[in-house]
């Protein structure tokens, strides 16, 4: 920008005057429960939207902050854009309603129930039947690190390479949970992506940016033969965008979309 001659040019706005968002603390128990809530009802909006859902499958399931071995989950039947903070359900380990007037996908809330149970350090789960998260895992194949967004899910994410049918027991779910491990991510041989994330933003973005880099990578094959980026590089890109730090903060447009756009959800 330039003056006139002799002008003063502009000063530079003080660093701690522009707005930077970052994840909120909360002052009680039923604060931090009405925030995850509502971050849970969007993203099954926003996961409508995308159209991740296909019929009743596809879930993302919310730890409670108070009874961690409870979670929040969206009703069985009801359309992801439909979803409100009122409808969400509240179903203990073993799949029980214990608060709500719904149902829940017992079949897919099994897996979600294993997954919290060996990572507590997750808040979030999410797993939808996506059309290119469907299409890798039916190659059964992983992620390759093509592009700066698929660097975030190198050597964190891995292949559950087996198909038993519709996961109906814990011990499946065991054995996906194990699969997983301390990763962000599995790829479900022959059914679909399954994220996680230490608040529903971060598990959320990771579902996202996943099914998109599905799409990336297949569309790239289908042209030609993509070029990798190398190991020490994409190593290095995973650290710096591979936290659910990084994944928070890069889903919060989407949140700010939906929240202003459908502020009925928070109903």
């Amino acid at each position: 920008m330039h003056g006139t001659p002799g002008s003063t040019p502009p000063r530079p706005v003080p660093t701690g005057r522009l707005q930077f968002s970052m994840p909120p603390m909360h002052e009680s128990v039923e604060d931090e429960r009405r925030h995850r809530k509502e971050r849970l009802a969007g993203a099954l909006r926003l996961f409508g939207r995308l159209g991740f859902e296909d019929g009743v499958s596809g879930h993302i399931t919310a730890r409670d902050p108070e009874y961690s071995d409870c979670f929040w989950v969206n009703p069985f039947g009801l359309p992801f854009r439909h979803v409100t903070v009122g409808d969400l359900v509240l179903a203990n380990e073993d799949g029980q309603v214990v608060e709500g007037r719904y149902h829940v996908n017992q079949a897919a809330f099994t897996v979600h129930a294993q997954v919290h149970a060996a990572r507590p350090d997750v808040v979030a789960v999410a797993h939808c039947h996506s059309v290119h998260g469907r299409a890798l895992a039916a190659l059964g194949e992983l992620l390759e690190p093509i592009t700066q967004e698929s660097c975030a899910f190198y050597e964190d994410h891995t292949l559950y390479d087996s198909y038993t049918g519709v996961a109906v027991d814990a011990e499946e779910g065991r054995r996906i949970a194990a699969a997983l491990g301390s990763r962000k991510a599995l790829v479900l041989r022959n059914h679909g992506l399954l994220t996680v994330g230490d608040s529903v933003d971060a598990a959320a973005w990771w579902f996202v940016s996943m099914e998109r880099s599905c799409q990336v990578q297949l569309t790239a094959r289908a042209a030609g033969r993509p070029v990798r980026i190398d190991h020490r590089m994409a190593v290095a890109t995973r650290e710096q965008l591979g936290g659910d730090l990084v994944a928070w903060i890069s889903y919060q447009p989407m949140w700010r979309e939906i929240s202003r756009s459908e502020p009925d959800l928070l109903d």
